[in-house]
């Protein structure tokens, strides 16, 4: 466990100081040529500082996440939360990193959910991430949202990636990264999985991977509990006691 630590500390020096010197460097280009450059360059430059700010508070939020997940503190505010602009916001923010990717969403239901609205943010904006991040000589992600009698099912799909059943339940593990090719061409804390799916407990939800070698793909499916007022209100006097 110490070296799994040690590795992980390592990797996020890496992932703190790689967006920080992005903007660092080019907001001292932009002060040091300012009346050089010109309104695209400018916009390229300024856009740049954008995605990589919110490269740094995503892994802020996700190390703080850990620190309120390791103390047992349960901070979920559960509400009605409209399932579609959770998504479609999600895909907005992930896509200013991934502006080559296709982000696919076919909706099937338009059922609420109840949840914590910021915390299912998190939760979508990992898995997308992910989905992105790990994907190989592919740049289209999709994403299905449906539903059963009783939950929402959110699925972010990706692939010329696959993961071995052995892995399954690993990969939600805090510091576990897959000892491949996933590991080494793309980096990562190791925490993404762990407070996605610790995050949705919090909300009464789970998480499961499917994944196959024949086409190669990636698939993690997301249950949420469906919005009922009466469910609604029975946890929210739940959570006050």
């Amino acid at each position: 466990m110490d070296n799994i630590k040690e590795e992980f500390i390592s990797t996020l020096s890496h992932e703190i100081r790689t967006p920080l010197t992005s903007i660092k460097g080019f907001s001292k280009t932009m002060l040091d040529n300012w009346d050089n450059l010109d309104d695209e360059q400018k916009k390229k430059f300024l856009n740049i500082i954008v995605e990589q700010s919110q490269r740094l508070i995503n892994l802020v939020e996700n190390v703080l996440n850990v620190s309120k997940i390791d103390s047992g503190a349960n901070d979920a505010v559960l509400t009605k939360v409209d399932t579609i602009n959770a998504i479609n916001t999600a895909i907005s923010m992930v896509k200013m990193n991934y502006k080559d990717f296709n982000f696919d969403f076919t909706v099937c239901s338009k059922e609420p959910v109840l949840a914590d609205f910021n915390k299912l943010q998190q939760v979508l904006i990992n898995l997308l991430d992910n989905a992105a991040k790990y994907s190989k000589n592919s740049n289209k992600i999709e994403i299905n949202l449906k539903n059963d009698r009783n939950n929402a099912i959110i699925s972010v799909k990706n692939y010329g990636v696959s993961i071995e059943k052995q892995y399954f339940d690993k990969i939600f593990d805090k510091f576990y990264r897959i000892d491949t090719y996933l590991k080494s061409s793309a980096q990562g804390s190791g925490l993404g999985l762990y407070i996605t799916k610790h995050l949705l407990e919090l909300m009464g939800g789970k998480i499961e991977v499917k994944s196959k070698d024949e086409p190669k793909y990636c698939e993690f499916v997301v249950y949420l509990p469906l919005y009922e007022v009466e469910n609604a209100t029975k946890k929210a006097l739940k959570a006050q006691l």
